[in-house]
């Protein structure tokens, strides 16, 4: 098993878990938010999640209120938010930091392994600065939402920028090629 499977991570509920609970399987880390324009990926991350399990993806949430305070929420208000609204059954972990210094030793090494993300996260990047937003620079996650996918063996295969959605082609491809292997 390699490192980042055995990072330390709480489920939403404080329960003791790792990456290494989903060992052999395909694994989507996603950072989610509830007061997000992007938010509404919750419905499509559930639904990848329905049509893939069964063949060996997880899909992971990980809340996380590092933009624009857009998850201010407790992990409790946060399971209530998401069950309620999206139906979400895909493993949630605890609200954690995902960017700048104190951001969580999982993220450390997702962003380390992989620190360039597919799709337009330029046009988004540069949305952002026309909100009077400063994005984080890269290689630091740019948003809420943005996708990494894991191998069965715990490598990260690739990063998806926040505007990518859970059905967009390149993502869906990236799953199923990673779920063939």
């Amino acid at each position: 098993m390699t490192d980042i499977q055995q990072i330390p991570l709480k489920t939403i509920k404080g329960a003791d878990a790792s990456l290494a609970d989903y060992a052999g399987q395909v694994v989507l880390v996603v950072n989610v938010a509830s007061k997000c324009g992007l938010t509404p990926q919750y419905e499509g991350l559930e639904q990848l999640y329905r049509d893939y399990k069964d063949k060996g993806l997880v899909v992971t949430g990980f809340p996380a209120n590092d933009f624009g305070a857009q998850e201010p929420g407790t992990n409790d208000e946060i399971v209530t938010f998401c069950t309620t609204n999206f139906g979400v059954d895909f493993p949630m972990f605890e609200k954690i930091v995902v960017s700048g210094p104190d951001k969580h030793p999982l993220y450390a090494a997702l962003t380390s392994a992989q620190p360039d993300a597919h799709g337009d996260g330029a046009a988004f990047r540069e949305n952002l600065i026309g909100y009077g937003i400063t994005p984080n620079p890269e290689p630091e996650v740019l948003w809420n939402f943005e996708k990494f996918l894991i191998a069965k063996d715990g490598a990260v295969a690739a990063r998806f920028a926040p505007t990518i959605t859970p059905d967009d082609p390149a993502l869906v491809s990236a799953i199923e090629a990673e779920l063939a292997k």
